[in-house]
């Protein structure tokens, strides 16, 4: 087993329906790492967080997360694993206040006595919504809601976030901010793996990155090295890479 790998995808088929997406994808995220996920519109990016998280069957392959085969584990059990799912877009309640939808992302505790103080603490760590614990969800502005996901799934006290497209409909300010708190949600030790149409900025503050094309693996390895690689531009103007192209 690696133990630097919190989580592992080896060999992973899955998709939707009939149609599949990811065709034996495999690859290691690292402990306490931000590791970035990019590759072309439709190359499965989307698909591993799914199929990880439970969303979608995986056909073959497997799924080990913290040393466990967590393969079609259901979300709720991968939940409890420790692993927290944020989605694309805006995934709040807006007619509910800000306190009532972090209590909400408690539901899934074992233990509700831990609620209120988790619920507060979240509240310490970010004063803008402090400030607004009591007001509709809706009357944040969109960084602010995006924070309100994160502090959510901060709430269950993750070993693992996937987050997709954080900074959609954000200025540049709100999208810096974004990108501090997960910096600063791995030097607390927590996992991030990423999905970010600015790839640039997200592997710029990055530890590892990934690059999917056609459902699989193609690179794999440090962020820098990946910003360094001319081949990155072909992929984002419509090429192919070659299929040697991957670094292990």
């Amino acid at each position: 087993m690696d133990t630097d790998a919190i989580l592992t995808l080896d060999g992973v088929v899955s998709g939707y329906g009939r149609t599949t997406i990811l065709n034996g994808t495999s690859a290691k995220v690292r402990r306490g790492a931000i590791t970035t996920v990019i590759g072309p519109n439709g190359a499965g990016k989307s698909t591993v967080f799914k199929t990880v998280f439970g969303l979608l069957p995986v056909r073959s392959g497997r799924i080990a997360f913290d040393g466990r085969d967590t393969t079609n584990l259901t979300p709720r059990r991968m939940l409890d694993a420790g692993v927290c799912y944020v989605p694309q877009g805006r995934n709040i309640f807006p007619e509910l206040t800000v306190r009532h939808n972090l209590e909400l992302g408690g539901v899934a505790l074992s233990d509700q006595s831990l609620l209120r103080p988790r619920v507060a603490a979240m509240l310490a760590r970010f004063p803008v919504l402090a400030e607004k614990a009591d007001a509709q969800a809706s009357t944040l502005s969109g960084g602010q809601q995006k924070l309100l996901e994160v502090a959510r799934g901060l709430l269950l006290d993750p070993s693992l976030m996937l987050i997709d497209e954080p900074s959609i409909g954000l200025s540049p300010l709100l999208v810096q901010e974004v990108f501090r708190i997960l910096k600063e949600l791995r030097d607390r030790g927590v996992t991030i793996l990423l999905i970010e149409q600015n790839a640039k900025q997200a592997l710029e503050m990055s530890d590892y990155g990934l690059v999917l094309e056609q459902g699989q693996t193609r690179i794999e390895d440090t962020a820098r090295s990946i910003l360094g690689d001319s081949r990155i531009a072909q992929l984002f103007l419509g090429g192919g890479l070659p299929a040697t192209a991957r670094v292990a």
